[in-house]
C-alpha cells in the first residue's frame, strides 16, 4: 500500500505469456484472440450439449435424483469444475488470492447474470418450486457467511477450512433426504405454501418425461420427483430414458455426431466446429450411444476435465485481451473473467432451461456457488493439515465488507424476484436479473476504482 492505495496483482501474472507481443496485439493481433475467444464459447456448448449433460442424465436415472438435487449436485460439480481448479493453483502454484477473488468476485454474477440468461435466452416459460430455490439459497448465504468470517482476520486455519467442509456435507446430507424434507415442509406449511404446491403440479403436468410410440397411440407418463428429464426431442421420444425404464430394446441407436445438420447456419457452425468435435469424439465415450452407455461416469469425468480446461484458454484469451484494451484490472475482473470462469455453468443452465427444467437450472446456478465455496476449502485444508502445518494460510481480506453486504444482498434479491415473478423463469425474471446485475457490477466497479467508498486500488507496478 502507498498513501492508503491497494496493490493488486495483474490478472496476467497468473498465466503464461502470449503468443503476441504487446504491440503486435494492438496492430491487429487482438483479433486472432476474439476468434479463439469464440471458438471457446463453442467448445464449451458442444462439450456441455454432447457429453456433459448426457451423462449427468443417466447419472440422474441411476440414482434416482430430482432435478433439482442433480442440478445441486453432480451438475453443480461438473460445471464448477474450474474454479476448483483455479483455487488449487491459488492454493499451491500462484501462492496468491486468486481463488478467493474469482469464487466470490464470480459470485454476483453467477446468480444474476445467468438467471438473466436463463430467462432471456430461453423460450420456454419454466415453473420452479418453492423448496429447491430456499433450501439451495439458505445453504449458500451459510457457506459464503463462513467464508467471510474466516477471511476477517487474514488467515486460515486447519479447523476453519475443515468447518467449510463440515457445511458442505450437511449440505449433501439434506439433499439425501429432500423428498421427505420437502413433503414434511409442504404438509407442516400448507397453508402459506398453496402457491407453490400448486406450481409443482403444474410443472409435473407440463413436463413428460418419457413419451413412447406405439401402434396404439402414443403413451406418455408424467414427470416425478425422481426424473431429471434432460433429453427430449421434437417426437416426444426419448432413447434414453425408455432404455431406463424396462425397454431393453433400442430401435434406433443416437445419431453419430458427423451427421451434417440440415439448416444452414447449423452448417456452417458445424463445419467450423468440426475440429473440436472430432477431437472429443476421440477422446470421450458418447454415452448417448448403446455401446458406450455404461460409461457415463468416465464421460462425466472426461467432460468435466475438458470443461475446465476449455475455460482456462477461455479466461487466458479474455484477460489479455482486456489488458490489450485498456481495461482496468477491477473493472475486468468484475465483468469479464468472472463470466469468463462462468461460462460452463452458463450454458449448462441454458441449455437445461430452454428444455423446460427450471428447477434444474436454478439449482444448478445457487448450488454451483456453494460448490464454489467448497471449492476454496479443498484446497486449503490439504495446505493446513498435511502440507504446512506449521501456520495459517495468508490471504487479503480488503473489501470484505462490500463483498459481505453484495453477496447477501444477491441472494435476497434473486429469491425475491423469483417470488415476486410467480415462481417461474421467463423473460421478464430475466429482465429484473439482467438489471439487477448492472447496478451490483456498476458499484462494484466504483467501489474498487475508489469512486465510492474508502477502498482506492491500482495494479502493482504501475
Amino acid at each position: 500500500s502507498e498513501n492508503g492505495t491497494r496493490c493488486v496483482l495483474s490478472s496476467l501474472s497468473e498465466f503464461p505469456e502470449g503468443f503476441f507481443t504487446p504491440q503486435e496485439r494492438k496492430d491487429g493481433g487482438i483479433v486472432i484472440y476474439f476468434i479463439i475467444i469464440l471458438y471457446m464459447f463453442l467448445a464449451v456448448s458442444i462439450v456441455c450439449d454432447d457429453y456433459f449433460l448426457p451423462s449427468l442424465e443417466i447419472i440422474s436415472e441411476c440414482l434416482g435424483l430430482s432435478q433439482d438435487v442433480a442440478g445441486a449436485t453432480f451438475m453443480a460439480a461438473g460445471s464448477s469444475a474450474p474454479e476448483l481448479v483455479t483455487a488449487f493453483l491459488g492454493a499451491f502454484v500462484t501462492k496468491g488470492d486468486i481463488g478467493v477473488s474469482t469464487i466470490l468476485g464470480s459470485a454476483i454474477y453467477n446468480l444474476l447474470g445467468i438467471s438473466a440468461a436463463c430467462g432471456l435466452f430461453s423460450s420456454v416459460v419454466s415453473r420452479l418450486s418453492c423448496w429447491p430455490l430456499f433450501r439451495d439459497c439458505l445453504a449458500y448465504t451459510i457457506s459464503a457467511a463462513a467464508v467471510l468470517a474466516m477471511i476477517s482476520d487474514n488467515r486460515i486455519y486447519w479447523y476453519e477450512s475443515a468447518s467449510l467442509l463440515l457445511i458442505y456435507g450437511c449440505y449433501v446430507l439434506v439433499l439425501c433426504f429432500d423428498i421427505k424434507i420437502n413433503q414434511y415442509l409442504m404438509k407442516k406449511f400448507s397453508p402459506c405454501c398453496t402457491c407453490f404446491t400448486k406450481a409443482m403440479e403444474e410443472n409435473a403436468e407440463q413436463q413428460p418425461l418419457v413419451g413412447w410410440r406405439e401402434e396404439s397411440g402414443p403413451l406418455i407418463r408424467q414427470q416425478s420427483r425422481t426424473d431429471s428429464g434432460i433429453f427430449q426431442d421434437d417426437l416426444d421420444y426419448s432413447h434414453l430414458s425408455t432404455s431406463l425404464h424396462g425397454l431393453d430394446e433400442i430401435s434406433e441407436d443416437h445419431p453419430n455426431v458427423f451427421t451434417m445438420p440440415e439448416a444452414d447456419m447449423k452448417r456452417i457452425l458445424w463445419v467450423l466446429s468440426l475440429p473440436i468435435i472430432t477431437l472429443l469424439y476421440l477422446t470421450i465415450p458418447d454415452c448417448r450411444r448403446q455401446f458406450w452407455r455404461n460409461w457415463f461416469m468416465v464421460t462425466f469425468l472426461i467432460s468435466a476435465a475438458w470443461i475446465s480446461a476449455i475455460t482456462y484458454v477461455l479466461v487466458w484469451m479474455v484477460t489479455i485481451a482486456g489488458e490489450t484494451l485498456g481495461i482496468p484490472e477491477s473493472v475486468m475482473g468484475l465483468t469479464l473473467l468472472a463470466a469468463g470462469t462462468s461460462v460452463p455453468d452458463t450454458v449448462a443452465s441454458v441449455l437445461v432451461a430452454r428444455k423446460g427444467n427450471g428447477d434444474m437450472a436454478m439449482s444448478n446456478i445457487v448450488g454451483s456457488n456453494v460448490f464454489d465455496m467448497l471449492c476454496l476449502g479443498i484446497p486449503w485444508f490439504i495446505k493446513t493439515a498435511f502440507i504446512n502445518t506449521s501456520g495459517p494460510i495468508e490471504v487479503n481480506s480488503s473489501g470484505l465488507t462490500y463483498t459481505a453486504i453484495s453477496l447477501i444482498c444477491s441472494v435476497v434479491f434473486i429469491f425475491l424476484a423469483v417470488h415476486l415473478n410467480g415462481w417461474k423463469i421467463d423473460k421478464r425474471l430475466g429482465t429484473i436479473c439482467l438489471v439487477l446485475y448492472l447496478v451490483f457490477t456498476v458499484l462494484s466497479i466504483l467501489y474498487e476504482l475508489g469512486i465510492i467508498g474508502n477502498n482506492p486500488t491500482r495494479v502493482c507496478g504501475n
